[in-house]
């Protein structure tokens, strides 16, 4: 698409959209119309292009970020370290911001980014993301390179981030790990989170593909192509090693491929996807409208006396759902405790068991041996416990995470179902993630 033909359909959509806004506003729904505004005329007269990194715990995001950006930004770990969402934007030198949910901003020193991204709990309320700007080509045409929690990590705000924007990108990388590519779980939130909705604009790449031998790496592929195309046909497919290019051998660890991908294909399909996306937004909002108004055209026939019974339908339908969300919630802090508690076990244990055979290898080496081998010992013990302690932890979690969206799902359907019936309508269609915010304006359309 031309940037002419672009512009003038931009300006045709922008101006759909903004009736829509209006029109929202009108019949009362004033959240629905600043979420156009916001989200949908905002991000297409900005005309930003938000490319973003998805994966499970574990599986090297921000490390693979780091690798496109060519240095080590943003935090890696063992342990969940994206807190928040990023933004990694052009800049011709680095800098940094926090961006708040009002739409104000606060500068941030660039060092700081490692410490607050790894904050327990994130930076604090009221904070949309961090944004930083680095000199990549990459970026330079108004491309967001998006950093994301894990899909399977369970701290209640990082999953809640995660969940809420990847509906708000406009392509995906899709990472998978190269030890383990393409478990039930990823197939699970692949086919359910964005192939229904995202099927052409997903890019996978197999991290930590200094795994593989030479000749084992065209088998792995071969293998992860297969399997993917039970999901979608012809995918999109690349191998990283994100270790190998920031350790400069970027001709042996696959970036430079996808770059050279990313940059045939965002000049070609960045218009088509930014007017899609748009598009989509409004037709979200519009059905959303239209129960609001069948609501309404249904309480213009009902007599007083009825219109009272079912608003206080709705409004103990409103507090069953809070109540059963917090006990959902409760119950995944119940759960991760446990898991906390028993990893917390497991180290102690191994601690014990160090210690104990810790005297038999003294006595059975030597002074120099000693000297050059037993720190080397302790950490190599530690980290083949530490490989296979996360592996452990990251399937419980993944276990919880299939438990829980099932779970939330259906108390989802259920509500929604109770109401519609209630109010004589048709049930809205609820995903997980915007169970909340749908049915909250749902109701309080109704009333």
């Amino acid at each position: 698409m031309t940037f002419e033909a672009f512009d003038e359909r931009r300006g045709a959509v922008s101006l759909a959209l903004n009736e829509l806004a209006t029109v929202a506003r009108q019949t009362g729904s004033r959240s629905l119309g600043e979420r156009i505004s916001r989200d949908a005329v905002g991000k297409l007269a900005e005309g930003r292009f938000h490319l973003v990194v998805v994966g499970e715990f574990n599986h090297g995001k921000s490390s693979f970020v780091n690798a496109l950006l060519g240095a080590s930004v943003l935090p890696v770990g063992v342990t969940p370290t994206t807190a928040v969402i990023h933004h990694v934007v052009y800049a011709p030198t680095p800098t940094a911001k926090l961006v708040r949910e009002d739409g104000g901003e606060e500068p941030l020193d660039v060092a700081e980014i490692k410490r607050l991204s790894a904050a327990e709990g994130g930076v604090g309320d009221g904070i949309k993301y961090v944004e930083l700007g680095w000199p990549s080509r990459l970026l330079e045409d108004r491309v967001v390179l998006v950093d994301t929690p894990g899909v399977n990590d369970l701290a209640l705000q990082r999953a809640d981030v995660t969940y809420r924007y990847i509906p708000q990108s406009d392509a995906v990388l899709f990472l998978l790990d190269g030890g383990q590519p393409l478990k039930d779980s990823e197939r699970a939130f692949l086919q359910e989170r964005i192939l229904a909705k995202e099927r052409d604009k997903v890019v996978f790449v197999v991290t930590k593909a200094d795994l593989w031998s030479a000749d084992e790496r065209a088998e792995a592929m071969a293998y992860v192509k297969k399997k993917l195309e039970v999901l979608v046909p012809s995918p999109t497919l690349f191998a990283v090693s994100a270790e190998r290019a920031l350790a400069g051998r970027r001709d042996e660890s696959g970036v430079e491929a996808l770059l050279d991908h990313l940059r045939w294909y965002l000049p070609r399909e960045r218009g088509r996807i930014l007017l899609d996306h748009a598009l989509g937004e409004g037709m979200a909002v519009a059905g959303m409208l239209r129960h609001g108004v069948q609501a309404r055209r249904a309480a213009l026939k009902m007599s007083r006396d009825e219109l009272d019974r079912r608003i206080e339908l709705v409004s103990k339908e409103a507090d069953t759902t809070a109540a059963t969300l917090a006990a959902r919630r409760a119950q995944i802090r119940e759960e991760v405790a446990a898991i906390k508690a028993w990893a917390k076990r497991d180290l102690e244990v191994f601690v014990d068991d160090v210690v104990r055979e810790l005297p038999a290898v003294v006595e059975r080496s030597s002074g120099a041996d000693l000297k050059l081998h037993l720190a080397a010992f302790l950490e190599a013990a530690f980290r083949t416990w530490a490989q296979a302690e996360s592996r452990e932890i990251s399937d419980a979690l993944e276990g919880l995470a299939e438990r829980t969206v099932t779970l939330v799902k259906g108390d989802a359907d259920a509500s929604a179902a109770r109401l519609s019936g209630a109010l004589q309508l048709a049930p809205p269609k609820l995903d997980v993630d915007t169970f909340v915010w749908d049915e909250g304006n749902f109701a309080v359309l109704t009333v």
